[in-house]
Order: structure tokens, then C-alpha cells, then sequence
């Protein structure tokens, strides 16, 4: 799926310059938690978010994530735009909660991060006892 094609699907904006917006992205996620974006996302994936501080785009770099949306309305700062500009990486802004936002994609063909294997496996283990 294009970066196009999310904008339409989500009614979105963009909020970073020259943004190739005929790049495709593998799959999308949605997290405020830092720490999940390390953990869980792959090369390729289109992060959904409401934080809009520079450490977004600083996460989003070592994780490799292709773009940026911020929900809910949100706009970054300054310093978040120069410094994802600066790597090159999209910011979109979407009206949308994040559970609409994702939702939306979702419905839409673009897959998850896949982290439903490894959490599956972990809530069988402590809910049903299959270790």
C-alpha cells in the first residue's frame, strides 16, 4: 500500500516536505510506547501515534519505520518536523483516533506488525497452562 493510498483512506494530511508519497509501506502499528515501536515493528511499517515529541522520529529511525502518522488531531513541533525531514522520514496527521486510524488501514488490506504470533503463544502459555 502507498502512502498515497493511506492518506486517502485515513483523510490525512501531510506534514513533511518532499514526501514520496507513491512509496509503498509492508505493513502498519500503532503505539505511545517507545519501547513496543523497538520491540515489535519491522523494516517497512507506517507507525501510528499520538506522541509528537523529536524522540517519535528518533525511535521510528533505528526501527526503520517507513512513516510517520500522528492521530488524534495532533500536531508536532518544529523540532519534530526539521529533525524527520532531516532523515528523510513522512510525517502524516490524521483526525482520527488511533483505533480509527489503524482501523481504517487495516480494513483496507495493510497488515500488522505480525506481533500476534509471539503474543499469542505467550497468552496461551499463562491463560490455558500449554507451556
Amino acid at each position: 500500500m502507498t502512502l498515497r493510498e493511506i492518506l486517502e483512506i485515513i483523510e490525512g494530511k501531510t506534514i513533511t516536505e518532499n514526501i514520496n508519497l507513491d512509496q509503498e509501506v509492508k505493513m502498519g502499528c500503532g503505539s505511545d510506547l517507545m519501547s513496543d515501536v523497538l520491540a515489535f515493528t519491522h523494516q517497512g511499517t507506517v507507525l501510528m501515534s499520538g506522541l509528537t515529541n523529536p524522540q517519535v522520529v528518533r525511535t521510528a529511525e533505528i526501527a526503520g519505520i517507513q512513516a510517520i502518522i500522528f492521530v488524534r488531531g495532533k500536531y508536532p513541533p518544529q523540532k519534530t518536523i526539521d529533525i524527520a525531514e532531516e532523515k528523510s522520514i513522512p510525517l502524516l496527521a490524521s483526525k482520527y483516533t488511533m483505533f480509527e486510524t489503524c482501523g481504517r488501514i487495516y480494513a483496507s488490506g495493510l497488515p500488522s506488525c505480525g506481533v500476534f504470533d509471539l503474543t499469542s503463544h505467550q497468552w496461551d502459555a499463562k491463560f490455558t497452562g500449554d507451556e
